[in-house]
């Protein structure tokens, strides 16, 4: 999953042109025109790494040479030179913190996610770790893409990617099985319809009226338990995937996979970054005559 190009360059316009404002008065004021360095990306922790081709794609647009030392995905030690830049003193240094922020937090991103699936993969199960919509306003494309190359499951991008039937449309609709008709009326065959449940009754309505998938919303273990229970009792597990999502954290995530879903999702991989603490440093400076 990789963004236009075009689209992508006007992005990082953007985010360069908020940190910037008027202009870089430290660096102009510091550094002379003509000047270029060599500089070094350095990871401070353990980390996945996640944002380099953005990072690339960024600096090029400043007129920056950039040499990704590792690929996106490769996790490292604390220490780690992940990338060596050339050129313009003022530009490297007035492109370094939009270029850090991106990096941060998608690789902080990447290890959340790179640490779930691993735990999950080491209890000998299959199920799938995906996020949310619950990103940064903007950031959309970066956190689903730091979430893939992390080894997750990005979910739906945007509201038109699939149906959700959540309860608020369930409330309006009077009931699961109208909203889903409703839906069914209008979706086409290509878009998978989705329909978000709270109890174990919800469930099985929404299983037995051809949802796609099911989401167990929010219960508890016990309630999660209980449901997928009634589920395979009903004969109806194999009908639709079952996702679960809401209160699911990296302590008690074993004890929903051990359920046996399809899928667990979780927000806090998106709404509550760690980023990945990065530096960039210069190394060598000379000024031209």
């Amino acid at each position: 999953m990789r963004m236009p190009a075009e689209s992508l360059r006007g992005r990082l316009r953007d985010f360069l042109s908020e940190d910037v404002g008027l202009g870089d008065v430290t660096t102009e004021a510091v550094v002379p025109t003509k000047t270029m360095v060599r500089a070094h990306i350095v990871v401070k922790e353990p980390a996945v790494v996640a944002g380099l081709f953005e990072v690339e794609t960024f600096f090029k647009m400043l007129g920056v040479g950039f040499v990704a030392k590792v690929e996106d995905g490769d996790e490292v030690a604390a220490g780690k030179v992940i990338a060596e830049l050339d050129g313009d003193a003022r530009a490297v240094l007035t492109g370094e913190r939009t270029a850090l922020n991106v990096l941060m937090r998608m690789s902080g991103i990447a290890t959340a996610t790179k640490e779930l699936v691993k735990k999950v993969r080491k209890a000998g199960l299959n199920v799938r770790i995906a996020a949310t919509r619950k990103t940064a306003p903007g950031l959309r494309y970066f956190d689903k893409r730091a979430v893939l190359v992390g080894g997750g499951d990005p979910h739906r991008l945007r509201l038109d990617d699939a149906f959700l039937v959540k309860d608020n449309h369930i409330k309006i609709a009077d009931g699961v099985a109208e909203a889903l008709r409703r839906v069914r009326s209008v979706a086409s065959f290509s878009k998978k319809v989705e329909v978000e449940a709270k109890t174990a009754e919800q469930a099985v309505e929404a299983a037995k009226v051809g949802a796609d998938i099911v989401m167990l919303d929010n219960m508890t273990l016990k309630e999660a338990s209980e449901t997928m229970r009634v589920l395979k009792d009903l004969g109806l597990r194999g009908k639709a995937l079952i996702e679960i999502s809401g209160g699911v954290t990296e302590e008690n995530l074993l004890d929903y996979v051990k359920l046996e879903p399809d899928v667990i999702s979780l927000g806090s991989l998106t709404h509550s970054v760690k980023a990945i603490d990065m530096s960039l440093e210069v190394v060598e400076a000379s000024t031209q005559k």
